[in-house]
């Protein structure tokens, strides 16, 4: 499919977007959709999108306002038109319908504005307006890229078939879902040009870490028309950014949409503080800066958007003069070392790698020689991954931090530190994360944890604030976007890759699907499963959860594999461990096996290894009684795949 840019009968001589773009003055967009609505009483929890079929007039009156203002450039009310977001709405079906009636309100009002003779002669143009899909791509989130090309490209060509004149992807904070989106938009219309504009968070940085000149110049080499930034914040911060990415891409055509300011709530309603006079000033700070095409964000009106309009032709008839800014040569001086990258863990699950991971116990002392020794034999046998637990069985036992940091220094090898929320308040819960960040450890299992009562200190603190669950929301929603719970900033966000409990073989599946769900909705990444002696019920599992969720179950699991020592540890194990049943049959080798049990049990452990590739992600194996030479050997003897 191509674009043809067609000309339409009310603008015969209208030059293209690609021509109009490298001109002088800036093309002027407009400001914010979602503000103007607001304003015109639809709740702030409305699906805005929907407008488009079920209020035209509201949507076609905001493009008026802003094409009276003086904006050459509409964006269609098509934010959030994908199927992920309208999905939240209950209409996941109507993404055609949504953008193709947007494209219609914004053309329609465009000729009426020109046939009116109230343009003056100045060309306007039609914006598909694409943002993010709402749900994070592999490895930080759950969607494949494939999935997301696949989303975006239903809206591309919706908008596209309706004849806009330029797409626009804005308010991305993760660069690799925009390059997805531009290569997905080059894939469908190679001609039509496209704009990309890049939000970034209080430090300078996408929500992954990478920086303004970075994400710029991949943008470039990836054939974006035009490179931008929008939303952020307000003018003045938001045009040191625009001129680093000048700076990194000198020869690059530019866009730039700020807030009115950081929003404050007044008598219940969001309220900006940038003036529209303030923002007319600055839109000959982006024209200086390099701009080709200046707008507005969040909070911004037809106000604002008419200063600019004043402020840009006054430059134009030398009525006023364009401030200084210098503009140096593109220079590489970013830290690329401190960008993020996802976790080792994080790859190989997104990958489809078959992972085996090895619990290790902290010492009930401050030597860790034999600790090391050990996980140098774990990762020598083929372990991929160490699980370190914290203070298991409620016995007393060395930080699980230091051991993990240990480990991943001296050894070589990816840990997943253990995060009970048990005897913890969300003070001691952020600040441990934190330090746990601080020290390299990025990968987390999250859970309950064992009660003090049953181990070595009963009388122990044993208070919580926070369920599993919301612990993991708080790491993937709050600190993963550089906030803490209260929406108090911390700097560059943090990169965990989350864990969560999973008993495949529960009495109760209904309950525990039902407990899954509000771990996955916090944003779990992975799973650790209860030990498995009967393979087959991990397909009854992902059949209820199917039937019960009516979607397919895509959570990596990394299912619990334990050697069994002998007769009496298996009978333990089969009638005082709750989840864990172990067939007749197994009882019944143990038990033949006598003096040569632990032979025996790692013969079935490999056995179970063999039977659960295909079936989940990896293994988690449990050492029984911290002996690690059978895990070991359970792993070395077995080929895995990946």
């Amino acid at each position: 499919m191509t674009h043809t840019n067609g000309q339409h009968a009310t603008s015969p001589s209208r030059p293209p977007f690609s021509e109009r773009i490298r001109q002088t003055p800036p093309l002027l967009a407009d400001g914010a959709m979602g503000t103007m609505l607001h304003q015109r009483g639809v709740p702030l929890n409305a699906c805005f999108d929907l407008l488009n079929l079920t209020d035209p007039d509201v949507v076609a009156s905001v493009h008026r306002d802003y094409l009276a203002a003086g904006a050459d450039l509409l964006e269609t009310n098509t934010f959030g038109a994908n199927r992920y977001k309208l999905g939240e709405y209950g209409f996941a079906s109507e993404v055609e319908a949504v953008n193709r009636a947007a494209v219609g309100i914004a053309r329609r009002v465009a000729d009426e504005f020109i046939q009116s003779g109230a343009s003056n002669g100045r060309p306007i143009y039609i914006a598909g307006a694409i943002g993010p899909l709402g749900v994070r791509l592999k490895p930080y989130g759950r969607l494949s890229a494939e999935d997301a090309a696949e989303a975006f490209g239903t809206q591309i060509r919706a908008l596209v078939e309706a004849g806009i004149d330029v797409l626009i992807f804005e308010t991305f904070a993760d660069h690799k879902e925009l390059l997805t989106a531009l290569a997905t938009a080059r894939e469908i219309a190679p001609d039509l040009p496209v704009i990309c504009e890049a939000t970034f968070a209080a430090d300078e940085r996408t929500l992954p870490g990478f920086t303004p000149s970075k994400v710029a110049v991949d943008l470039h080499k990836a054939g974006a028309d035009v490179i931008g930034v929008n939303c952020s914040s307000g003018p003045q911060r938001i045009a040191e950014t625009l001129r680093v990415i000048r700076e990194c891409v000198p020869d690059a055509q530019l866009s730039v949409m700020p807030n009115a300011g950081y929003p404050e709530t007044v008598g219940g309603r969001v309220m900006y503080p940038a003036s529209a006079d303030y923002f007319g000033d600055y839109a000959l700070t982006f024209q200086s800066i390099g701009a080709n095409l200046i707008g507005g964000c969040c909070g911004t009106t037809p106000a604002h958007i008419a200063a600019m309009r004043q402020a840009l032709d006054a430059a134009a008839q030398g009525t006023r003069e364009l401030p200084i800014v210098h503009i140096h040569e593109a220079h590489d001086d970013d830290d690329d070392t401190s960008i993020e990258q996802p976790t080792e863990l994080a790859r190989r699950l997104a990958d489809g790698r078959f992972t085996i991971t090895v619990e290790m116990s902290p010492p009930r002392s401050y030597t860790v020689d034999k600790l090391l020794r050990s996980a140098r034999l774990l990762r020598d046998a083929g372990a991929d991954v160490l699980d370190i637990a914290d203070t298991p069985a409620a016995r007393m036992r060395m930080s699980p931090w230091a051991v993990s940091h240990l480990i991943q220094n001296r050894v070589g090898v990816e840990t997943v530190l253990h995060f009970p929320t048990r005897g913890r308040n969300l003070l001691r819960i952020q600040g441990d994360l934190l330090a746990a960040h601080a020290m390299g450890l990025r990968n987390l299992f999250v859970t309950m944890g064992d009660p003090t009562k049953i181990g070595d200190y009963p009388e122990a603190m044993d208070n919580y604030d926070i369920v599993p669950s919301k612990l993991i929301r708080l790491i993937k929603h709050n600190l993963n976007q550089g906030i803490d719970q209260a929406g108090n900033s911390i700097g560059r966000p943090t990169s965990f890759t989350v864990g969560c409990a999973l008993n495949m073989f529960a009495d109760d599946l209904d309950r525990e699907i039902k407990v899954l769900g509000d771990k996955l909705a916090a944003g779990a990444d992975f799973a650790l499963g209860q030990s498995v002696f009967e393979p087959e019920r991990i397909e009854r599992f992902v059949k209820r959860y199917e039937e019960l969720r009516g979607e397919p179950f895509t959570l990596p699991v990394l299912i619990g594999i334990m050697p069994l020592y002998n007769f009496n540890h298996a009978l333990f194990l089969h009638n005082e461990v709750p989840g864990i049943t172990i067939p007749e049959h197994l009882l019944k080798r143990m038990e033949d096996a006598g003096d040569n049990g632990p032979k025996e049990g790692v013969k079935i452990a490999q056995e179970l290894l063999q039977s659960i590739q295909g079936l989940v992600a990896g293994a988690y194996i449990i050492p029984a009684f911290g002996r690690y030479e059978p895990a070991a050997e359970v792993i070395s003897a077995v080929p895995v795949m990946g």
